[in-house]
């Protein structure tokens, strides 16, 4: 039971951050692409909570990891990538994403340090390391061929990668009017 206990609560963790990362992502896009005009709702305190969200389920998801008594990891087996044989590559591109993540997610506090518009340009990398999570949940995870962990992950990833693809193209179509 003990050794279960860790391997739900690692998996109920990495579930969790993907769903909060994945709609912190969504929400980052409506704010930055311009695709809410006017003065409507002001979104900033719900990205921020949920990017708070998904940096703490990670931290649960790695360590809960630690005591995982399947994998047995060490502490540099969870937070350096490649050091780890286990299920490579997609456990070194978990953890480069996660650092990514709490990196570029934390730099928020620290804009007036670095400077508005670097900060912007810096932050933008963040869809990168979401993407490489979702890599990571979908060749890593034990539920990847799961018919409900399938279901989440598109409830959460498809709306945030049409908004990526929509941002990148530069279509200004799909404006949402706030009132």
């Amino acid at each position: 039971m003990h050794g279960q206990f860790f391997w739900i609560t690692t998996r109920a963790a990495g579930s969790v951050a993907l769903v909060a990362a994945s709609v912190s992502l969504c929400v980052g896009l409506l704010m930055s692409g311009r695709m809410i005009k006017g003065r409507g709702i002001d979104l900033r305190v719900a990205h921020e909570a949920l990017s708070l969200t998904a940096l703490v389920a990670l931290a649960i998801h790695v360590v809960s990891l630690l005591a995982d008594s399947f994998f047995h990891p060490s502490l540099l087996d969870v937070t350096v990538p490649f050091v780890s044989g286990y299920r490579e590559p997609w456990m070194s591109i978990g953890i480069i994403g996660g650092w990514g993540l709490a990196a570029l997610g934390l730099s928020y506090y620290a804009r007036g340090m670095i400077g508005p518009d670097r900060w912007r340009r810096l932050h933008r990398w963040t869809a990168a390391a979401w993407a490489l999570g979702l890599v990571h949940s979908i060749g890593e995870g034990t539920d990847d061929g799961r018919m409900w962990f399938l279901a989440m992950t598109g409830a959460v990833a498809l709306p945030a990668l049409a908004l990526l693809i929509q941002r990148f193209s530069g279509s200004s179509q799909g404006s949402l009017t706030a009132r």
